[in-house]
């Protein structure tokens, strides 16, 4: 017995005529005989009642057509989804981002994946830490981050460059970025995010730091820019955040852009063959 002896049986099952049954199915009416005729030997089940004039099914080929058609769905259903997962139509990625693009370019990359494949399933996952260690061993397959890898088994590709902005609440003395100076900064209380001996993020803070020739009051560390937002609007101190945050359009504070930039990167498995990955980094 195999699939397409059921398929011979449930096409039969459907006209009750031999001779349309062969043509609908493009074989021989003899070669159908023979497939239905081997069917019912292998399963010692009469399956059709024949005379010259009417073909019907008997009891259990009523059965067995109603269980058959059920499974033969399924599995025409299973076959379409592993074609398309070979295709990369199907499947599922998963994305680790930062909290600083979930209101600009993640959207818009959400979006086009979506456009171009809207059977394949996406989790978005956000990740501060061990994010190489992830990738590798296969708990997300994407990472969007603004740290530089040197590893080699993860490839990279730079896709996106921003200013730094202060993040000051709305009523603060800080209107423009001539109104920053050594002096007054070092004043601030300042809300960060948590330090990175490896990031290369938070170098790039460090240098902002260093060119006003300043060691911050850093009382505050949180891995949630949308909750430094909140912090910031409180008057609780301020912050250094990449500018796409302004996209989260929260009320009462203000950017001040920097003269410095912060780079985002994508991540992939460098031997990463899943086609899923391959097309959903093309499309990125």
């Amino acid at each position: 017995m195999d699939i397409q002896q059921i398929k011979y049986f449930l096409a039969l099952a459907q006209e009750l005529h031999f001779w349309k049954t062969a043509g609908k199915m493009n074989i021989t009416q003899s070669a159908l005989s023979r497939h239905i005729q081997s069917l019912e030997r292998e399963l010692d089940v009469p399956l059709f009642d024949r005379d010259k004039r009417n073909v019907k099914l008997t009891p259990a080929g009523m059965f067995l057509k109603d269980k058959w058609e059920n499974e033969i769905n399924k599995l025409d259903f299973l076959h379409q989804t592993a074609r398309e997962i070979q295709l990369g139509k199907s499947g599922t990625v998963k994305i680790a981002y930062p909290d600083s693009i979930s209101a600009s370019i993640l959207p818009d990359i959400v979006q086009t994946i979506i456009g171009a494949f809207p059977r394949l399933k996406i989790e978005l996952v956000q990740l501060y830490e061990n994010q190489q260690q992830y990738l590798l061993n296969y708990k997300v397959d994407l990472v969007l981050t603004r740290d530089i890898t040197s590893n080699k088994e993860v490839s990279t590709k730079k896709i996106q460059t921003e200013q730094l902005s202060i993040v000051v609440p709305e009523k603060h003395a800080y209107k423009q970025f001539s109104d920053l100076s050594a002096a007054t900064l070092r004043l601030q209380k300042f809300i960060l995010i948590p330090d990175g001996n490896d990031s290369s993020y938070n170098q790039l803070i460090e240098q902002v730091f260093a060119s006003y020739n300043i060691v911050p009051d850093i009382y505050l560390h949180c891995e949630f820019g949308s909750t430094i937002l909140a912090l910031v609007k409180r008057g609780l101190g301020i912050s250094i955040l990449p500018n796409s945050y302004q996209k989260h359009e929260v009320p009462g504070i203000r950017f001040i852009q920097l003269p410095f930039e912060t780079d985002l990167f994508l991540n992939w498995r460098t031997e990463d063959a899943n086609p899923v990955i391959i097309n959903v980094l093309k499309l990125i």
